[in-house]
């Protein structure tokens, strides 16, 4: 989390919105062979809980069950020139979305894990064009080798730590400009945020 509180927010269904919308994380946590990380999808359930689930050969699984961990989701981030500030004679900066969630982890029994393959498969799923995959499509033989090559997780949320650094600390001219730069840099999602949160 940044240390600036202009670029934090209390706004829960705005963090539960970056879980949702990007939909993919960083776990840590430290184990008896030092900190490990885990790449994985994010499924929140919107009752202060994050589901996800890792290979069972990762080096996390065997440690996460009652342990605490952190996730980090990451939004949209760009490089931030001062030749879009009004005054030049400054330094450069990145601007940027992330969330810390720290927690409780325990692991799912299967039937849980079945309930969050479908809703994240669900979910995906409909975000494409065309006909959606479903779940049933997959052999009884491939679906049961998913289940034997992964472990299911939920952590119980006890601290959301957002940090939505969007240049709040320039006139509202100058992130117009910023935003404009962003756009024309190829960063729209980035900027399309600069100009409509904290502003």
């Amino acid at each position: 989390m940044h240390p600036n509180p202009l670029y934090r927010t209390d706004d829960r269904a705005l963090m539960e919105s970056l879980v949702g919308e990007i939909g993919f994380g960083m776990v840590f946590a430290a184990t008896p062979d030092g900190p490990r990380v885990a790449h994985t999808p994010l499924l929140s359930t919107g009752d202060g809980a994050v589901q996800f689930h890792l290979a069972r050969g990762n080096g996390l699984t065997r440690h996460l069950d009652g342990a605490s961990a952190l996730i980090v989701v990451n939004g949209p981030d760009a490089y931030v020139s001062p030749r879009w500030y009004a005054n030049r004679d400054t330094v450069p900066t990145w601007d940027y979305i992330a969330l810390e969630i720290e927690g409780r982890v325990r692991k799912m029994a299967d039937e849980g894990l079945e309930a969050f393959l479908h809703a994240a498969i669900l979910k995906h799923e409909e975000r494409l064009e065309g006909e959606p995959w479903r779940a049933d499509e997959s052999s009884q033989k491939v679906w049961s080798g998913l289940f034997r090559g992964i472990v299911g997780f939920e952590m119980e949320v006890l601290a959301w730590r957002p940090t939505l650094k969007l240049s709040q600390n320039k006139t509202p001219d100058e992130r117009a400009r910023i935003a404009e730069g962003l756009d024309k840099a190829g960063h729209g999602a980035l900027a399309h945020l600069v100009r409509n949160i904290g502003s």
